[in-house]
């Protein structure tokens, strides 16, 4: 959190001794006098310890929750039951607001503060409120715990979908959505009459495939003029073609400097709230069908494999919050005879830094407390390690147990034979330790994109179609103002697009596969493919006829569940088997 220098010189001359500041400066005056007798210029000693606070806080938010990073951390292993997560899900999840909250304490906001109560008091510059500073340390004090509280608790419900009192919220949100979707387009259509003849469409596309041209035949003069004209009249508040062609753009600058892998990573590093990027997710599920029709398929496909049985294992590539597993707990809670045992064994990719398995963690905990609330009997394995490095034994496999591996588009991010010339790729080693596994069904989500192709142009031709349908998607959902729209656009779809077109090597961690490229893989892997539920098909049909827009679509094609926009296929799913196993039970 970056804090105006003359508000923190304006605070510190009028309190000098507040205990909580004090607390906070000790560390630092500490270094400072450890190296004050070592630097010669005091000044730069302090700036520069500065420049740690700040970038301590920085890391605070974690937007890795919806990306899959290749920070190589060695792996981590925890492994908690139901009973020992009480006590440590609080403490775990602290991550996400204790450094930011730490900083609010000592910054007035519009110059108010909240006391104790939560009531809001005028700030007085000359260090009054209008109840007396007398109490000051404590309303602090409080304040800090409560904000904790309700902000841990209200996240907390919206990942496992408990979000009554947002659920109102969100309605009154998709409303206002629906009639500003409709003011657009009636002031769309207006303009467009009014302007028809005055206005000259930028051919957007045509000046990407020209500018990507350029910059892979190292013609920078070109280059610079083509991005001069495209950045000119593109924008990331603009129309759907203006949004992609910022984005690409962005992109392709940092190609032709060779600053793809910085630009990337600042993307990653952007300081999103953990809690509004959850709510713009649960909008976006509810306009858009694709990651809700993964979703709902994944769990019951589980539910269905587990009938009958008393043991359920989930292996979850790429668990992140574990947002998915709540609905499918308080389904088998639900289940006639009682729910079975559940155990689910959460992968990610190690966090840098002194917790690697911190995420997984925080989703094991919030997940343990909520089958506890549910009567579920429960057990979560937190696995903080590169998916090709996990193998079958380290996961305790139960044979009395139904084993399900989930991996919902989780797998794009994995290295293919392009990168390993000498041994076997990362992808076919993933796949082979899950046939070895031999579960009762493996449910694959993939991202149907053809944007992996060695040759750029060819990579840059299909990303561009597979985005322009992304962005016309939000278009057509959302208004063009909607803050939330502009967050999911830009930490989720300009970091994959900016990361396929600016980067090379293992720096490009995007490289997704059609599904029939899927298919092949997966069968050279010794996988069986199994036929689709039918009456699962049916229902989610269905629900995309009755819920969603007219140009979503989802089909059915050499047992993939297919989704897509316009005709276009853009996600995909299957069941899958160990070839010598007969499948579900």
């Amino acid at each position: 959190m970056l804090m105006e220098d003359d508000i923190v010189d304006k605070f510190s001359y009028q309190y000098p001794d507040h205990p909580k500041l004090l607390q906070a400066e000790q560390p630092f005056a500490q270094i400072l006098t450890a190296t004050a007798s070592t630097s010669p210029n005091a000044e730069e000693s302090s700036a520069s310890n500065t420049i740690s606070s700040a970038l301590m806080l920085s890391k605070v938010q974690d937007p890795s929750f919806f990306s899959n990073g290749t920070d190589a951390v060695g792996p981590s292993s925890t492994f908690f039951s139901i009973e020992s997560s009480t006590n440590m899900n609080k403490m775990s999840s602290m991550a996400f607001f204790k450094g930011m909250e730490q900083a609010k304490m000592f910054l007035p906001s519009d110059n108010l503060m909240v006391d104790g109560r939560g009531q809001k008091k005028r700030f007085d510059m000359d260090g009054e409120t209008e109840a007396g500073m007398d109490r000051s340390s404590k309303q602090i004090a409080m304040t800090h715990t409560d904000l904790e509280d309700t902000a841990l608790k209200k996240m907390d419900r919206l990942i496992l979908n408990e979000y009554d009192g947002y659920r109102g919220e969100m309605h009154e949100e998709l409303i206002t959505l629906d009639n500003e979707n409709k003011a657009a387009q009636q002031s769309i259509r207006m303009r467009g009459r009014r302007s028809a003849k005055k206005t000259m469409v930028t051919d957007f596309e045509t000046l990407l495939i020209r500018c990507a041209e350029a910059v892979s035949s190292n013609d920078r003069g070109s280059a610079s003029e083509l991005l001069m004209r495209i950045k000119r009249h593109s924008s990331p508040s603009g129309d759907a073609r203006q949004r992609l062609a910022h984005y690409f753009a962005q992109g392709l600058e940092a190609r032709m400097a060779g600053t793809g892998s910085q630009l990337y990573h600042s993307l990653i590093g952007t300081r999103t709230s953990t809690l509004e990027l959850i709510k713009a997710y649960h909008l976006h599920m509810a306009t858009c069908s694709f990651l809700k029709v993964a979703l709902i398929f994944s769990n019951y496909t589980i539910y269905n494999a587990v009938a009958g049985r008393r043991k359920l294992h989930i292996v979850h590539y790429g668990i992140n919050t574990g947002y998915q597993w709540a609905r499918l707990i308080r389904r088998l809670a639900d289940r006639e005879g009682g729910p079975p045992e559940v155990r689910i064994t959460g992968i990610n990719r190690p966090q840098p830094g002194f917790r690697p398995a911190e995420l997984i963690e925080e989703a094991g905990h919030r997940l343990s407390k909520y089958a506890r609330k549910c009567g579920v009997p429960f057990k979560f394995h937190a696995v903080a390690a590169q998916p090709e490095a996990v193998r079958a034994e380290d996961l305790h496999i139960d044979p009395d147990e139904v084993l399900v591996v989930d991996s919902l588009f989780d797998f794009r991010t994995l290295m293919d034979e392009s990168l390993t010339f000498d041994r076997v790729n990362p992808r076919d080693v993933v796949l082979n330790t899950i046939r070895m596994m031999k579960p009762s069904v493996f449910v694959h989500a993939i991202v149907n994109g053809s944007y992996s192709a060695a040759f750029f142009m060819t990579r840059f031709r299909q990303a561009m179609y597979f985005f322009t349908a992304l962005f016309d998607v939000m278009e057509t959902t959302f208004p063009r103002d909607n803050a939330k729209r502009l967050l999911l656009e830009r930490d989720i779809f300009a970091r994959s697009a900016v990361n396929m077109i600016a980067c090379e090597g293992t720096e490009r961690v995007e490289r997704p596969q059609n599904y029939r490229e899927w298919q092949a893989r997966n069968q050279r892997a010794g996988m069986r493919q199994l036929p689709l539920d039918p009456d699962i098909l049916l229902m989610l049909k269905e629900k995309v006829k009755n819920q969603y827009h007219k140009h979503f679509m989802i089909n059915e094609d050499q047992g993939w569940l297919l989704q897509g926009w316009k005709g276009r296929v853009l996600y995909a799913l299957a069941t899958w088997t160990a070839d010598d196993t007969s499948g579900p039970v």
